[in-house]
Parts: structure tokens; sequence; C-alpha cells
């Protein structure tokens, strides 16, 4: 069991004219209507620091506070590898299966709070998936974060990833540009995917190896949309190998194989280089592959 957690949220113009147990149960559909009215009775729910009863009218710019009761977190990995550290970042590598922040059931099971027990001031530059194993860059300063954020923006960071993706790649190489948005999706309500009103995106796709009935693939993300290597991978015909959520064509199966939070594909940040913030010197880190990642001895290449 964890200690449980303080979920805080100041009020949008959203929540201006519903009772609290209304837009509870609106908003946050992770929970029935029947689960809110149980905290709400169990004094689970603040607002403006008073318990919540539920039926009272909600205004813009008040403080809500859910304050959730200890839980057990699904399993997950319980250490991560240091591949650089100075006085002012840490690289990492994340297993598959860690989630990166809290979210989805996990809080105290990921990887900051890991990293935290040792280096309790390192902050995440960026996130990987939960499947997603690799590269996952912190700043141990206000300073260092300023300024890789702003490289971030800037696009002065390159990211190169691993993947195994489904079905013999024709191609030796993919020039990705389809647009990444949110698309409503039966189940899951609403899900990133490839969207023709979405946000620009760009990832470029270098076939490794050609296997039996799979594509070792190496992609450079010259974008930073949500789940982007997933999306594009799929969207050219070649999703990632296991993976629950995309299907062909870019968009989410219809019916779901099975949790879209399920690991079961491969996908490694292998390697990031960015301009270090105080030397200026470029620095070039890398994640060692998993085994099912690595080129064999007798490979297909491109063309």
């Amino acid at each position: 069991m964890n200690h449980g957690y303080a979920y805080v949220e100041q009020l949008s113009a959203r929540a201006a004219g519903l009772t609290t147990l209304e837009y509870l149960t609106r908003f946050y559909k992770h929970s029935s209507p029947l689960e809110w009215a149980e905290r709400l009775a169990k004094a689970e729910v603040l607002l403006e620091g008073v318990t919540a009863s539920g039926s009272e009218l909600l205004k813009m710019g008040q403080m809500l506070v859910w304050n959730r009761e200890p839980w057990s977190e699904p399993d997950a990995p319980s250490s991560f590898e240091v591949l650089f550290e100075d006085e002012l970042l840490l690289a990492v590598d994340k297993p598959s299966g860690l989630p990166t922040l809290p979210g989805g059931g996990f809080l105290d099971h990921t990887l900051l709070s890991l990293v935290r027990t040792q280096y309790p001031e390192a902050s995440p530059l960026h996130r990987l998936g939960r499947a997603t194993s690799g590269l996952v860059l912190f700043a141990r300063t206000g300073a260092a974060a300023s300024s890789l954020s702003q490289s971030w923006r800037d696009h002065e960071v390159t990211k190169q990833y691993r993947a195994l993706s489904s079905g013999v790649a024709a191609q030796g190489e993919y020039d990705i540009t389809a647009p990444i948005g949110p698309v409503n999706h039966p189940r899951l309500g609403s899900v990133h995917a490839f969207s023709a009103s979405g946000k620009a995106s760009h990832s470029i796709a270098r076939t490794l190896e050609r296997r039996t009935r799979s594509t070792l693939l190496e992609v450079d993300l010259l974008s930073g949309r949500p789940h982007q290597i997933r999306i594009h991978l799929a969207y050219i015909g070649h999703p990632l190998e296991g993976d629950p959520l995309y299907a062909a064509g870019g968009l989410p199966f219809s019916e779901l194989p099975g949790l879209p939070g399920d690991a079961g594909y491969l996908l490694h940040a292998h390697r990031l280089a960015f301009k270090h913030p105080s030397s200026g010197q470029i620095l070039r880190l890398e994640a060692p592959l998993p085994l099912a990642l690595e080129l064999s001895e007798s490979s297909s290449a491109p063309p």
C-alpha cells in the first residue's frame, strides 16, 4: 500500500454551475457516479478546504481536492541504471514496465519516485511511455531545467529510438509526416492517433534488419507528439509488434486486443544528444539495447 495522494485542482470555467458530484462524474469518468458519491460521503473531497457534500454549486477559481485513500499499486520494476551524472544533469536507463510519472494507478511505483529516493532534486525533462525503455534525462537544478527545456523547444535535442515493427518493410527509409491529434474511440473516449486535423509531426524510420515477420527499425523523432512513434509506424503499415492500441493506418483498434497500457511491444529510447547547459559541449548519451533489438549476425538490410 502507498500513502495515498491528494489530487488538487483549481476549477476552470467548465465547472461553473455544476454541483460537485456532477462535476466529478462528468469529467473524471475513471470512476462511476456511485463511487464518487461514496467518496463524498466518506469526506474524501474538499472544496475550499471544507468537506464537500456533493450538492454545492461550483464556481470558477475554487480549489477542489480529492484525498485518495492508500491503495495497492500494480507491480512494476523497482530499479534503474544511471548512464550519466554531474552536478546539473542525470540520465538514467528506464526499464520497460515502469511508468515515468504518476498516473493510471501508479504513484510510488514510478521512475520519478525511484530516482528521487537518491536524487531528491531531480526533475524529468521528458517522459517515456510505460512500456518504452531507455534514456530519460533529468535536470538537477532549476537553471539546467530552464536551459534544456528551451533547447527542446528549439529542436536542438536529437532523439533516436530502436523499434520492432510487425511485417517486413519494403523500403529502406520512411519519411513520415502524418499529423497527430485526438480522435474519438468507443471505449477510450478520446485517444491520440493519426488525424488529418491534428498537429504537424515528423519522424524518419530506417530499416536496419528484415526478419521473418517483422522489421527492426531505427527512428529519429523530429517532433514530440504523444505516442508519435507508435502512431507513425502504424500509419505506414508497420505497427509495433504486440502494440495493444494502434492498428495499421495509425488509428486505434475499434475492439482493443488488450488494455491500452499493456506492454508487449519493443520500443527503446536509444540515443540522446544535446548541448550541455554549462559547458556548451554536445553531450551524446546512449542506453544499452535490449537483446531483441540488437542486430542479428545475419541480417537483411536495405535497400
